[in-house]
């Protein structure tokens, strides 16, 4: 059975667009005329893992987290009740309002309908189920407890979704004063000033200094301004080109760790992201190597992944896990002294769980305290350029006087 996208016309000409499931195009046809639906185009949905664009759109690129959680948490509520996979992946589908995935929901049932696993299925979607995700499922289908499993995947989505939000909102309101501050001071040195200045040029007396920087800035950003912007769009894109290359992003992220404000976050939110993802993945059964190797793709500073790589190898051969990453001197002690207390008492997962909590609130207690920070001294800044375009042109008006003699 295969899931079909189709656009068809109803009885006043009007265009309806939706998802079928079928053996074939001409069976989802046949459906839409009893529906009393005229069809126009039927496609199928191909499968989306042996493919790195899908032909009919891109469909999870679109998907947010938000929605994936949701269907995560109305799945696993879904299979409490008793439900089978396929059925509750068919109502789950009905519920979301999200067109594409709902597309992927029904095109992994109709996989599901084949007789494959609902790992198996979901592996057809990579880039929107993460191989956490898919490790975590097919840990849940070995194990029985697919509902638990999913019940603590939507916690772990929503956990993650929260505290990347709080990095992003922390960053707007910096972002915005920056942007707007730019704009006046610059709409203040292109077109004020210039239009200001005119009124001393005929004096013949020399102007004060800051005042002549201001005219020679003003100059340069009328006469120059669109080189500079295409120098900053060059520069840009020349800094992303080369954070492509590892050796510059591995030197990039080792002195971030040493940075000091930006080191304390920068481990606290990738030591969150491993120990819930460690932490989920044991707790659902996954042996400990293959999610030290999961959870060590999730994090994305270069120094920390290979920190967990080598702490892998250091387990494989019969070490302590909380050993090897107190070896590597960048988890913070609380984390492994945790990590150790789990190993002796046999409750890892737990203890994961637990420190990964205490990153999340370390990293909200330091955006917090950043954006405390940033707030007063952005404003000083922003006043104190609008302070120096003031005085450079006040001072002639000062002197003017000296200036006419």
């Amino acid at each position: 059975m295969g899931t079909f996208e189709y656009t068809a016309l109803d009885g006043r000409g009007r265009t309806q667009k939706g998802v079928e499931e079928g053996d074939s195009a001409r069976e989802v046809r046949d459906r839409l005329r009893e529906m009393g639906l005229i069809p126009v185009t039927t496609q199928e949905i191909e499968k989306g893992a042996s493919q790195t664009h899908p032909p009919l759109f891109s469909p999870t690129r679109s998907v947010g987290s938000a929605d994936l959680t949701l269907a995560t948490r109305q799945l696993a509520t879904l299979l409490k009740a008793s439900l089978p996979v396929e059925e509750a992946l068919n109502a789950v589908s009905q519920q979301t309002e999200h067109k594409k995935l709902r597309v992927i929901l029904l095109s992994v049932r109709a996989r599901v309908l084949e007789g494959r696993a609902l790992a198996q299925a979901l592996g057809e979607y990579p880039t929107l189920f993460t191989d956490l995700y898919r490790e975590t499922v097919a840990a849940g289908e070995s194990s029985g407890q697919l509902d638990r499993v999913l019940d603590r995947l939507a916690d772990y989505l929503e956990k993650s979704h929260k505290l990347k939000s709080g990095v992003g909102l922390a960053l707007i309101y910096p972002a915005v004063v920056v942007f707007f501050s730019l704009l006046v001071a610059g709409a203040l040195v292109t077109y004020v000033v210039p239009e200001i200045t005119k009124v001393f040029e005929d004096f013949g007396q020399e102007l004060p200094p800051l005042t002549r920087g201001l005219i020679a800035l003003s100059d340069f950003l009328r006469h120059q301004g669109g080189w500079l912007m295409v120098g900053v769009v060059v520069a840009v894109f020349t800094i992303r080109w080369m954070m492509r290359k590892e050796g510059v992003r591995r030197s990039w992220h080792r002195l971030l760790l040493r940075l000091p404000l930006a080191a304390s976050l920068v481990r606290g939110i990738n030591t969150a992201r491993f120990a819930r993802t460690l932490g989920i993945l044991t707790g659902s059964g996954v042996p400990i190597l293959e999610g030290l190797r999961i959870a060590g793709r999730g994090v994305a500073n270069l120094p920390m992944r290979e920190a967990v790589a080598k702490a892998a190898e250091r387990v494989r051969e019969g070490g302590g896990l909380h050993q090897a990453l107190a070896e590597s001197r960048i988890f913070s002690p609380m984390v492994v002294h945790l990590i150790a207390s789990g190993e002796a008492s046999g409750n890892l997962a737990n203890m994961l769980d637990r420190s990964a909590e205490a990153q999340e609130q370390e990293v909200e207690t330091l955006i917090g305290v950043l954006t405390g920070m940033l707030e007063p001294l952005l404003i000083f800044l922003m006043g104190g350029m609008v302070l120096t375009i003031v005085v450079a042109i006040l001072l002639p008006i000062f002197n003017l006087n000296q200036l006419i003699q």
